[in-house]
């Protein structure tokens, strides 16, 4: 399990969901980890219980993301992964979207994540991984999901440019698609848990031919697999994580 041992992680929007188990995961493969995120007190508290480094930032400010690699750099040199996980979600009909939520799923889903990549590339190692989450709505968009899909599917584009121009630094740029997943961000979008649930379970039997939901665990094992030597070939692939729903 420390097939990781010394390497250098960053972990965008560490303090929940996917973000939390691949930071446990990797740390457990003895990797030395940094989480990020936007309220201090949520990444402390599970920097101490996950014996990570937490370091606040926003990933939809620009600045924020440029004194985060500036941190990085100095306290830490080079980085070996670099996970970019943070994202929202977002549900409405084209009609009735509004400028609002327009700019805040395409700012921290497309446009800080552009920019994380962007500004930490100086600082990543030559044969270093680089992970997006991206969604597989972006292979099968439905109604209410158009801004959500667009951004997922405009990273998926970044992430394929990225393993071009990085390949001859042998950096590695994948994206993971996963969906249905068991984490909090659809109780994010405003809707309680037993709605929640309700929707899952028509999904799950409807729409997933495994009749299964994945969990934030099965994406951070996906993450560490990508990361490592034992896909040292793989580089500009989505790997999609959804029981089959794509074929269904």
């Amino acid at each position: 399990m420390d097939n990781l041992k010394n390497k250098v992680v960053i972990i965008t929007g560490g303090n929940s969901g996917i973000g939390y188990a691949t930071a446990k995961q990797l740390k457990e493969q003895g990797a030395t980890v940094i989480i990020t995120g936007r309220r201090k007190e949520a990444i402390e508290k599970v920097a101490t219980e996950l014996g990570v480094y937490a370091i606040v930032a926003d990933q939809s400010r620009i600045s924020d993301i440029e004194n985060l690699v500036l941190k990085v750099k100095n306290d830490f040199g080079t980085v070996d992964i670099l996970f970019i996980n943070a994202g929202i979600a977002g549900l409405g009909s084209i009609e009735q979207a509004t400028e609002e939520l327009f700019d805040n799923i395409i700012d921290i889903n497309f446009k800080g994540a552009f920019f994380t990549l962007s500004r930490f590339i100086p600082i990543l190692k030559d044969g270093a991984s680089v992970v997006f989450l991206s969604s597989n709505t972006a292979s099968m968009p439905g109604p209410g999901s158009s801004i959500y899909s667009s951004s997922k599917t405009a990273l998926n584009s970044i992430m394929k440019s990225a393993a071009l121009e990085l390949a001859p630094r042998k950096i590695r740029v994948n994206s993971v698609s996963p969906d249905p997943t068991e984490t909090e961000v659809m109780k994010k979008v405003g809707l309680d848990e037993t709605a929640v649930k309700s929707i899952m379970d028509i999904v799950v039997e409807q729409k997933v031919p495994l009749k299964q939901m994945g969990t934030a665990s099965d994406v951070a094992k996906m993450v560490s697999y990508i990361s490592s030597d034992a896909s040292k070939f793989i580089t500009g692939a989505n790997i999609i994580m959804d029981g089959g729903m794509v074929l269904a």
